[in-house]
């Protein structure tokens, strides 16, 4: 069926997991980004407008996530007719919910319905990477979940390298970013060069720890393990203001645990009981606001569906 206009929705993504740096990932029920792909005048791709970024974020496709990927797909098709992509934000930059890659795979899937659907998932993995390393080089652990949804392992950049892993039932999460931007690139480079090897092997432990309690559904042990980072965490806390506190807060209010989300400010609490997550957001909600920072926050779940198509316009007179 030609198609004129396809719209697809690529979600809010929580990379490392604490403990898992650059190999775990999972996509959040919401927030998302929102990507409509049609068909443009002019070869190569068109950014036509972008929604909800205040103004900030580059209409270069060359320069923006989701035109780069846009671009890729085209390539990977041998597509010579042009597309116009329309970009809605519904996730701040700089946040740690992984909003380069949201718009890197929502364009990518957007296109790919647009030009007929010639690539699985899989096979739209490096179209997604091309985009996101616009942004902070090529890792997976925010594009897998967003791609694929759930809960991923990647131990590579390929679709065989990725490992979707069970998505643990009860399991909620309660999200507060504070008003501080932290781009990725500057938390990258706070990082340590190297670790003791007596570092390597508890952060090790703490990465196997937390796939066996994901797949014996056991959150208590979710939320250690994510807490058991030793390398991430230390390196970046002077970037996130209050991180203590914030845990603290939340705990109290019944989480069980909490972490980094990516890149930061975004901290994410892990939760088993909805009322739980929704104590939890306020009281770190709470603690911002108290201490001057504006905030949001964010009660939510896992998807399992990750980055989906919400929409097609059929051509004219087809």
């Amino acid at each position: 069926m030609p198609i004129s206009r396809a719209e697809a929705y690529a979600p809010a993504t929580v990379a490392n997991l604490g403990v898992g740096f650059d190999v775990l990932g999972l996509a959040l029920d919401r927030p998302g980004d929102l990507i409509t792909a049609e068909w443009g005048e002019a070869p190569g791709v068109t950014i036509a407008a972008i929604e909800g970024d205040d103004g900030r974020l580059p209409r270069d496709p060359a320069k923006n996530t989701a035109g780069a990927a846009a671009a890729s797909v085209l390539r990977l098709a041998g597509e010579m007719r042009g597309v116009k992509l329309t970009i809605t934000k519904g996730l701040p930059s700089a946040s740690g919910l992984g909003s380069s890659a949201a718009s890197a795979v929502g364009a990518a899937l957007a296109v790919n319905t647009l030009i007929g659907e010639p690539f699985t998932r899989g096979e739209l993995l490096p179209a997604c990477l091309d985009g996101e390393a616009i942004a902070s080089g090529y890792h997976a652990d925010n594009i897998a979940p967003c791609l694929f949804g759930g809960i991923t392992l990647a131990y590579g950049l390929t679709s065989d390298h990725i490992i979707s892993l069970p998505v643990p039932a009860g399991l909620w999460l309660a999200l507060v970013t504070p008003a501080v931007e932290v781009p990725t690139r500057a938390a990258r480079a706070a990082l340590p060069a190297s670790v003791p090897l007596r570092t390597l092997v508890a952060q090790t432990a703490g990465i196997a720890r937390l796939v066996s309690a994901i797949y014996t559904n056991d959150i208590a042990s979710i939320a250690a393990a994510m807490e058991m980072d030793q390398v991430i965490e230390p390196a970046r806390a002077h970037l996130m203001p209050l991180l203590g506190e914030a845990r603290a807060a939340a705990k109290r209010a019944g989480a069980l645990g909490l972490a980094i989300s990516g890149a930061g400010p975004t901290l994410i609490a892990v939760c088993n009981l909805e009322s739980a997550a929704f104590a939890a957001a306020d009281a770190m909600a709470l603690l911002y606001t108290e201490a001057g920072f504006d905030n949001s926050t964010q009660v939510t779940t896992i998807s399992t569906a990750g980055a989906e198509v919400r929409g097609v316009t059929e051509a004219a007179g087809l």
